[in-house]
């Protein structure tokens, strides 16, 4: 059974508390949805100041919406659209700032002013985005990155 945990106010520390949550919960479970679902709950528990946390996942040409806590959102992105598509077409992690100053900004929530995106592959191929949107610009920095990027890295391994 999972227990919330108190966090300690250290980024870092929080952070690695919450991947190994992440894997803990992953371990012993083969579904992608259900631990999809466990991972945007974990991350929507986690982090403050977001107004979405979820997934998109890859089929055929389009992202389609996954699992995700927050607002209801797009159901479908194309390639290389918006920020979510642009880390497809990038295979890169994209930290917006201020989403109003990114071209062709998909707005699902007009509360959201900055976003970041890390785009999940699995065997050289793309899986889906992880995709978080706060309603603060400048909300995800250098060590949010970094730690969400790790956080991936850990769904990569069980995702199938």
């Amino acid at each position: 059974m999972f227990q919330a945990s108190l966090y300690s106010g250290d980024k870092t520390k929080d952070y690695e508390l919450t991947i190994k949550q992440l894997e803990a919960l992953m371990k012993d479970e083969s579904d992608n949805i259900a631990n999809l679902s466990n991972a945007s709950a974990l991350l929507n528990q986690f982090l403050t100041d977001i107004n979405w946390v979820g997934f998109y996942i890859w089929k055929g040409q389009e992202l389609v919406l996954g699992p995700f806590q927050g607002l209801p959102a797009c159901v479908r992105i194309a390639f290389g659209k918006g920020v979510c598509g642009t880390a497809v077409e990038e295979r890169k992690t994209q930290r917006v700032a201020d989403v109003l100053a990114f071209p062709g900004h998909i707005a699902c929530d007009s509360a959201s002013r900055s976003e970041i995106v890390i785009p999940i592959i699995k065997n050289d191929q793309v899986f889906g985005v992880l995709d978080i949107d706060s309603p603060n610009t400048n909300r995800f920095d250098e060590t949010d990155q970094i730690y969400l990027e790790k956080f991936v890295k850990v769904l990569e391994k069980y995702l199938n």
